[in-house]
């Protein structure tokens, strides 16, 4: 179930939370980044079909009272992420 969607920013970040308050639940979420269409938008090389199209990140929520930021580090070739702060 699809609850909500954003567009990074030109700093690649989001302008507001995705989910906050009780919108914000404990449990399992996926966020899917679409990578081939940010690196084909800041001009960055690489083969076709990209390497690294769409990024499936899932992760849990165990205290929904809790910030949870969740960043994409990004290559053409790979990335990482983390719970940042």
């Amino acid at each position: 179930m699809r609850i909500g969607e954003a567009v990074t920013n030109d700093d690649g970040r989001c302008d507001a939370p995705i989910l906050e308050g009780d919108a914000l639940t404990v449990g399992e979420y996926e966020l899917l980044f679409h990578a081939g269409d940010y690196l084909d938008r800041e001009g960055v090389a690489g083969p076709k079909p990209r390497f690294l199209d769409r990024i499936p990140l899932r992760f849990g929520v165990a205290n929904a009272d809790e910030h949870y930021h969740v960043p994409l580090l990004l290559a053409p070739y790979s990335f990482s992420t983390y719970r940042g702060s």
